[in-house]
């Protein structure tokens, strides 16, 4: 995919020979101070007139949402930032780095996962199940990759089985680099609401991006798709990803506590 290309180019080119960015410069003063006192994560959804304004300053990142952007052309675009708050302001290693890849393509852990659902007005299972897979035409499922080594990128084929948008295959493709971890997932299959369409077949991405600040883990989550237009539909599709990119972000805190070993309260 072109977004590829341009991303690994301006990780190779662009960004500074550094292990990690604080906070305020990747969000500003003003943002940093925010986040450091949410309690929830900071959303924004915005229709038919898309500009990015959770966006980390971070050249990488920028591009690769700027590309996926161009390509997709979106008129339902969803953000959304937090801060999980590592147990010490352990260096930003390889070692570190490679746990955190792993808790990401650990697909199958995604199953399960709830997410708070607006027109139930109640706690919902997101994906019914979630497994990797080897090729979109075969669906022929696999364990979970562990990676010893830190890739610059790898693509993963995955099948879930969502109980909003239905089953569907999609890909994943996974960045690596001196200061973050990023995912780009893609529809292969259209997705339906019901019996109703929702959003078509490549017309749908979600990105998460984990960078390095030193005491936390700044966490960007964006939702993008090119809706059908039925009335109402965009709406509803907007509340969904917002509760959903929690609902991953969550999900990716309970992993990133397995990396740094935090016991988490029963």
């Amino acid at each position: 995919m072109k977004y590829i290309l341009s991303f690994l180019l301006v990780a190779i080119v662009v960004l500074p020979p550094v292990f990690g960015y604080s906070l305020e410069e990747l969000t500003g003063a003003e943002q940093a101070a925010v986040l450091r006192a949410a309690v929830e994560p900071i959303t924004e959804v915005q229709h038919k007139t898309i500009s990015p304004r959770l966006l980390p300053r971070h050249d990488g990142l920028a591009a690769l949402v700027a590309e996926t952007l161009g390509s997709l052309d979106p008129n339902l675009f969803v953000e959304t930032l937090f801060l999980y708050h590592k147990p010490s302001a352990a260096e930003w290693n390889e070692a570190e780095q490679i746990n955190l890849l792993n808790q990401l393509t650990a697909l199958s852990t995604l199953a399960g996962i709830q997410y708070y659902s607006e027109s139930r007005k109640t706690m919902r299972t997101f994906y019914e199940s979630s497994r990797v897979i080897d090729s979109p035409a075969n669906k022929m499922p696999l364990p979970d990759p562990v990676f010893t080594e830190l890739p610059d990128s790898l693509a993963l084929y995955a099948r879930q089985k969502d109980l909003t948008f239905g089953d569907n295959i999609y890909r994943f493709v996974y960045y690596t680099n001196r200061d973050s971890v990023f995912f780009v997932q893609e529809n292969l299959t259209a997705m339906t609401a019901g019996i109703i369409p929702a959003v078509g077949k490549n017309k749908f991405r979600s990105l998460l991006a984990v960078l390095d600040t030193g005491d936390y883990l700044l966490m960007y989550a964006a939702g993008m798709a090119k809706t059908v237009s039925v009335p109402g539909m965009g709406d509803r599709i907007g509340a969904s990803f917002t509760n959903r990119a929690k609902a991953i972000l969550k999900w990716f805190g309970g992993r990133a506590d397995k990396v740094f070993h935090r016991v988490t309260p029963s």
